[in-house]
Protein backbone atom coordinates (compact mmCIF):
# COMPACT_ATOMS: atom_id res chain seq x y z
CA UNK A 1 0.00 0.00 0.00
CA UNK A 2 1.29 3.23 -0.94
CA UNK A 3 1.29 6.65 0.49
CA UNK A 4 -1.10 7.82 -1.05
CA UNK A 5 -3.57 5.05 -0.79
CA UNK A 6 -3.30 5.56 2.86
CA UNK A 7 -3.80 9.03 2.58
CA UNK A 8 -7.06 8.73 0.36
CA UNK A 9 -8.48 5.69 2.68
CA UNK A 10 -7.86 8.33 5.88
CA UNK A 11 -9.53 11.00 4.18
CA UNK A 12 -13.04 8.96 3.65
CA UNK A 13 -12.83 8.32 7.22
CA UNK A 14 -12.61 12.13 7.47
CA UNK A 15 -15.00 13.09 5.27
CA UNK A 16 -17.62 10.38 6.87
CA UNK A 17 -17.00 11.36 10.09
CA UNK A 18 -17.40 14.57 9.31
CA UNK A 19 -20.55 14.05 8.16
CA UNK A 20 -21.84 11.93 11.23
CA UNK A 21 -20.62 15.07 13.02
CA UNK A 22 -23.10 17.79 10.97
CA UNK A 23 -25.92 14.60 11.21
CA UNK A 24 -25.66 14.30 15.05
CA UNK A 25 -25.33 18.53 15.69
CA UNK A 26 -28.45 18.48 13.76
CA UNK A 27 -29.82 15.82 15.98
CA UNK A 28 -29.02 17.84 19.11
CA UNK A 29 -30.80 20.95 18.02
CA UNK A 30 -34.26 19.38 17.00
CA UNK A 31 -34.14 17.51 20.74
CA UNK A 32 -37.47 19.69 21.48
CA UNK A 33 -38.66 20.38 17.80
CA UNK A 34 -42.42 19.23 17.65
CA UNK A 35 -43.78 20.32 14.31
CA UNK A 36 -41.00 19.90 11.07
CA UNK A 37 -41.87 20.96 7.51
CA UNK A 38 -43.48 17.02 6.97
CA UNK A 39 -46.36 18.08 9.53
CA UNK A 40 -45.23 15.67 12.77
CA UNK A 41 -42.33 15.78 14.99
CA UNK A 42 -38.59 15.56 14.40
CA UNK A 43 -37.08 12.03 13.69
CA UNK A 44 -33.52 11.41 14.55
CA UNK A 45 -31.05 10.86 11.67
CA UNK A 46 -28.80 8.44 11.41
CA UNK A 47 -25.55 7.72 8.78
CA UNK A 48 -25.01 4.49 7.30
CA UNK A 49 -21.44 3.70 6.48
CA UNK A 50 -20.29 0.90 4.54
CA UNK A 51 -16.60 -0.12 3.26
CA UNK A 52 -15.58 1.31 -0.51
CA UNK A 53 -15.17 -1.60 -2.11
CA UNK A 54 -15.07 0.50 -5.72
CA UNK A 55 -11.41 -0.51 -6.51
CA UNK A 56 -11.24 0.11 -10.40
CA UNK A 57 -12.77 4.04 -9.41
CA UNK A 58 -9.14 5.67 -9.17
CA UNK A 59 -7.50 3.52 -11.74
CA UNK A 60 -5.93 5.59 -14.49
CA UNK A 61 -2.99 4.42 -17.39
CA UNK A 62 -0.79 6.30 -15.02
CA UNK A 63 -1.06 4.14 -12.31
CA UNK A 64 1.38 0.65 -12.11
CA UNK A 65 -0.35 -2.14 -11.71
CA UNK A 66 0.75 -3.10 -8.80
CA UNK A 67 -0.41 0.04 -7.05
CA UNK A 68 -4.08 -1.13 -7.97
CA UNK A 69 -4.40 -3.29 -4.91
CA UNK A 70 -5.18 -0.53 -2.63
CA UNK A 71 -6.62 2.55 -4.49
CA UNK A 72 -10.64 3.26 -3.78
CA UNK A 73 -10.46 1.35 -0.31
CA UNK A 74 -12.14 2.92 2.56
CA UNK A 75 -15.44 3.98 3.97
CA UNK A 76 -18.36 6.41 1.99
CA UNK A 77 -21.72 6.90 3.24
CA UNK A 78 -24.59 4.61 2.00
CA UNK A 79 -27.30 7.41 3.57
CA UNK A 80 -29.14 8.97 5.86
CA UNK A 81 -32.14 7.59 7.05
CA UNK A 82 -34.97 8.48 9.76
CA UNK A 83 -34.71 6.28 13.11
CA UNK A 84 -37.92 5.04 13.20
CA UNK A 85 -37.84 4.00 17.27
CA UNK A 86 -40.62 5.10 19.05
CA UNK A 87 -41.63 8.97 19.91
CA UNK A 88 -41.48 11.06 23.01
CA UNK A 89 -45.12 11.45 24.74
CA UNK A 90 -45.02 13.87 27.42
CA UNK A 91 -48.31 15.14 28.77
CA UNK A 92 -48.49 18.51 28.71
CA UNK A 93 -52.46 19.63 27.77
CA UNK A 94 -51.14 23.67 26.97
CA UNK A 95 -48.72 22.60 24.31
CA UNK A 96 -50.07 23.92 20.96
CA UNK A 97 -48.79 20.44 19.20
CA UNK A 98 -50.64 18.36 21.69
CA UNK A 99 -52.98 15.26 20.85
CA UNK A 100 -56.52 16.72 20.66
CA UNK A 101 -58.67 13.67 20.78
CA UNK A 102 -58.44 10.45 21.43
CA UNK A 103 -57.09 7.98 24.17
CA UNK A 104 -53.25 10.39 24.25
CA UNK A 105 -55.10 13.74 24.46
CA UNK A 106 -53.37 16.04 26.04
CA UNK A 107 -50.12 14.56 25.13
CA UNK A 108 -47.28 15.89 22.80
CA UNK A 109 -45.17 14.01 21.03
CA UNK A 110 -41.36 14.73 20.91
CA UNK A 111 -38.27 13.90 18.96
CA UNK A 112 -36.81 10.31 19.37
CA UNK A 113 -33.32 11.88 20.28
CA UNK A 114 -32.17 11.11 23.16
CA UNK A 115 -28.87 13.50 24.66
CA UNK A 116 -27.15 10.64 26.27
CA UNK A 117 -26.92 8.73 22.79
CA UNK A 118 -26.07 11.76 20.67
CA UNK A 119 -23.26 12.92 23.21
CA UNK A 120 -21.74 9.20 23.15
CA UNK A 121 -21.88 9.25 19.53
CA UNK A 122 -20.32 12.34 19.02
CA UNK A 123 -17.55 11.55 21.29
CA UNK A 124 -17.14 8.47 18.93
CA UNK A 125 -16.94 10.64 15.72
CA UNK A 126 -14.72 12.95 16.91
CA UNK A 127 -12.16 10.06 18.29
CA UNK A 128 -12.45 8.48 14.56
CA UNK A 129 -11.76 12.00 13.08
CA UNK A 130 -8.70 12.63 15.47
CA UNK A 131 -7.88 8.72 14.46
CA UNK A 132 -8.05 9.73 10.61
CA UNK A 133 -5.96 13.17 10.96
CA UNK A 134 -3.13 11.16 12.87
CA UNK A 135 -2.99 8.92 10.29
CA UNK A 136 -2.62 11.57 7.67
CA UNK A 137 0.07 13.08 9.39
CA UNK A 138 2.22 10.04 9.97
CA UNK A 139 1.82 9.33 6.45
CA UNK A 140 3.39 12.38 5.31
CA UNK A 141 5.86 12.02 8.53
CA UNK A 142 6.72 8.99 7.28
CA UNK A 143 7.22 9.97 3.18
CA UNK A 144 9.18 12.68 4.11
CA UNK A 145 11.85 10.62 6.29
CA UNK A 146 11.81 7.90 2.64
CA UNK A 147 12.97 11.28 0.99
CA UNK A 148 15.42 12.10 3.50
CA UNK A 149 16.93 8.29 3.53
CA UNK A 150 16.64 8.44 -0.23
CA UNK A 151 18.83 11.66 -0.57
CA UNK A 152 21.48 10.63 1.59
Amino acid sequence: MGIFSTINIASTGLTAQRLRMDVISNNIANVNTTRTTDGGPYRRKRVILRPRNDKLEFRTRFLPQALWRGAGEGVRVIKIEDDRSPLRLVYDPTHPDRIKSGPLKGYVKFPNVNIVTEMVDMISASRAYEANVTIIQNAGQMFMKGLEIGSR
